[in-house]
């Protein structure tokens, strides 16, 4: 197993394709995690982090929209996940640079 501090930064920014694309923010990391877990060090831990972030989200998402009819309350749900869609994958992969294994906040283990 190699140490590949880079690629773990860059499965941790490729939760913000969805930025570019609008979708593949679960697709991409997943494929990453799923072909490199065996032979990047810690890519695993990373991997399993940002899976179980990203299917969290989606539940969350999922939630927000019966809630969009209880007084806006999902409206406010959408702007605080895109935010946080946003900012912890920023945040994890500067941490990730650093050598530390960033966790995600609000996240479910689906994948322990």
């Amino acid at each position: 197993m190699r140490q590949d501090n880079q690629l773990i930064v860059i499965t941790h920014l490729s939760q913000l394709i969805m930025l570019i694309t609008g979708f593949g923010s679960l697709l991409l990391p997943l494929v990453l995690w799923l072909t490199q877990k065996e032979k990047v060090y810690q890519m695993d831990e990373h991997g399993k982090n940002i899976v179980n972030f990203q299917l969290s989200l989606i539940v969350y998402f999922i939630i927000c929209i019966p809630l969009i009819l209880l007084f806006g309350l999902g409206l406010l749900g959408f702007i605080v996940l895109g935010i946080v869609s946003i900012l912890f994958p920023i945040v994890n992969a500067v941490r990730a640079s650093q050598g530390e294994t960033p966790k995600y906040p609000l996240s479910i283990n689906f994948i322990s």
